[in-house]
């Protein structure tokens, strides 16, 4: 099934439980500050949060670039998210680019990367929101807020924190000099890199590995990861012994002892 949002920002493919989001501006090289690409994206995920047929999405780029982050062209024009006085420009940034995070943040399934080019700025922020992270032996990953004498307004230093580290995450925030994706793959800002033509086929294999799970363990297992990053151990622990208890009365769970006893693949509903 291939569904498009109304303007074509944001292209929706669906097949085998899997959904590939698309962002469609190549010839501005993706930019996610733009109100079409930010609706997409947040409508998205609430779709996807309420539908049980949906088990992983991998989110690339058109074109070349995965995403150049902010539209600079706005940022000179003074126009968009961009324009007005300084409570202005913050209530821009609050209801419209920094919806991205918060949304990505809460989508249930896992999300993963495919990084085709450049993700810059905001567009590397992009990557880090995702759960899985593949690049393309092309990409390269540029935290360049402050070479444009700005910083990182979507989240950006809490993302790339958690990412790669305070020491990394420093030299790329302060310095906004490009990683390569050899350096990315070290850093652990991804789990693999490939060939350009091999790209869209890693991200579909590794999609299809989270997939292939009992769909309500793989978004509880989603959440409890999300709950550690703040959660102390005690109440992670609560929150385990809470989901477990609803994991164990699942009809997925009891199919996943069938198919183990009977060394066989499982065949999963959500149920």
């Amino acid at each position: 099934m291939t569904e498009n949002t109304s303007d074509d920002a944001l292209l929706i493919d669906r097949a085998d439980h899997i959904e590939t989001w698309t962002i469609n501006l190549p010839d501005a090289r993706n930019p996610i500050s733009d109100d079409r690409v930010i609706e997409a994206l947040v409508h998205r995920v609430s779709v996807v949060n309420a539908d049980p047929d949906v088990r992983a999405v991998i989110l690339t780029g058109a074109g070349s670039a995965f995403s150049a982050g902010g539209n600079v062209k706005h940022m000179v024009d003074r126009s968009g998210m961009f324009g007005g006085s300084p409570y202005e420009v913050r209530g821009g940034y609050r209801d419209g680019i920094q919806r991205i995070p918060r949304a990505l943040y809460h989508c249930e399934v896992p999300v993963i990367a495919a990084v085709n080019g450049p993700a810059v700025g905001a567009g590397c922020d992009l990557t880090l929101m995702c759960d899985l992270r593949v690049a393309s032996s092309r990409a390269w990953f540029a935290e360049s807020f402050v070479q444009l004498g700005i910083i990182p307004g979507d989240g950006g230093a809490w993302l790339l924190t958690k990412a790669v580290g305070p020491a990394r995450a420093a030299e790329m925030a302060l310095t906004g000099d490009r990683v390569d994706a050899a350096t990315a793959l070290d850093w652990g800002l991804v789990s693999r890199v490939v060939e350009p033509e091999e790209l869209m086929g890693a991200a579909r294999e590794l999609a299809a590995r989270v997939a292939k799970n009992p769909p309500h363990s793989v978004r509880m297992a989603k959440k409890l990861l999300r709950e550690s990053q703040h959660q102390s151990l005690e109440s992670v622990l609560e929150l385990s012994a809470a989901m477990q208890a609803l994991a164990h009365h699942t009809a997925d769970h009891r199919e996943a002892l069938a198919a183990f006893g009977e060394k066989r693949p499982g065949n999963y509903e959500g149920r």
